[in-house]
């Protein structure tokens, strides 16, 4: 059953919405790379072209890690040159200049690098301390400087830490501060475990926009853990956000586990958008399509809410 046939959403303009966001889709990268299953190069590159081809102009296609320690990035040199003709942008992580350098011998353009604003998450994640993974980022950020390639700056931990608990503002501002000025293009706030709340999105947006970071280089990456991903995105939009990370099928977590822990749907999300009148260039059936082949290849039912009602309306 397609959106079309059942006529829905009803279109109704929100007072103070912006006409259009842009929708980063991680599915590819962040999304896999938490999954259990791995999938094959031509079954990444499958997913990644329907994606492009239900209008999703940013999708990130992969990882420039050791495959030891994220199977499920190994050949993102392959998949890379294998969607190099979509004519959108397909960002890869890098998260040192080994995988900088790996990626652009790759033909890599979009590039990003990955921080933690906690101490233990730094090192539980990324396996060193914070100055050390700060160093290494800074090194790649000025090497896509000189050579021409936009780069952005994910922030993890930043409404909330397992371990930690609370994530001072000031704690934020200081590494989203420290992206900023090394020239990133744009600064993606995680919710990693997905905690937060709207009043805490609008006070940390505008407390970085007070600290001197453009709202137009922010972006927001919320989970669904707590099912506030959607109320979320809303006040990021409210703040003046445009830039929302999401994942298809919600490709990507598990609210059970720590560290994986439900990345908002991009059906959900374009459905809310659609709604509003926010345009997205995002066509939701194809891209409900494009979930359900994705889910079937990991072997898993979507969590996205629009998905499965889309599927449960289909004629027995």
């Amino acid at each position: 059953m397609s959106v079309r046939d059942v006529g829905l959403p009803e279109r109704a303009t929100l007072p103070g919405a912006p006409d259009a966001v842009t929708i980063w889709e991680v599915a590819p990268r962040d999304g896999l790379q938490a999954e259990a299953v791995t999938l094959d190069v031509d079954d990444r590159i499958r997913a990644i072209r329907m994606l492009a081809g239900a209008g999703l102009p940013v999708v990130e296609v992969g990882s420039f890690v050791r495959a030891d320690r994220v199977p499920q990035m190994a050949h993102s040199d392959a998949v890379l040159a294998g969607v190099a003709d979509l004519g959108i942008r397909t960002p890869v992580l890098t998260p040192n200049l080994h995988g900088y350098h790996a990626a652009r011998a790759a033909g890599a353009q979009d590039v990003a690098v990955f921080l933690s604003v906690t101490e233990t998450f730094s090192h539980e994640n990324l396996g060193a301390a914070r100055a050390q993974t700060e160093a290494a980022a800074r090194e790649v950020v000025a090497h896509a400087r000189a050579d021409g390639v936009r780069v952005r700056g994910y922030l993890s931990m930043v409404f909330g830490d397992p371990w930690e608990g609370h994530v001072p503002v000031s704690d934020v501002s200081r590494v989203a501060t420290l992206l900023h000025g090394w020239g990133v293009d744009e600064v993606s706030l995680g919710d990693t475990i997905g905690v937060a709340t709207p009043g805490q999105v609008r006070a940390v947006v505008d407390a970085l926009v007070a600290d001197g970071i453009p709202l137009d280089r922010l972006a927001l990456h919320m989970h669904d853990t707590y099912g506030t991903a959607l109320a979320n995105v809303l006040a990021g939009l409210e703040a003046g956000v445009r830039t929302f990370d999401a994942s298809a099928a919600g490709v990507g977590g598990c609210p059970f586990a720590r560290s994986a822990t439900g990345n908002l749907a991009t059906d959900d999300l374009v459905w809310m958008l659609d709604g509003m009148g926010v345009r997205t260039g995002v066509d939701l059936d194809a891209l409900t399509e494009a979930s359900a082949w994705l889910s079937t290849a990991l072997g898993r039912p979507t969590p996205s809410r629009v998905a499965r009602a889309l599927s449960a309306k289909e004629p027995a």
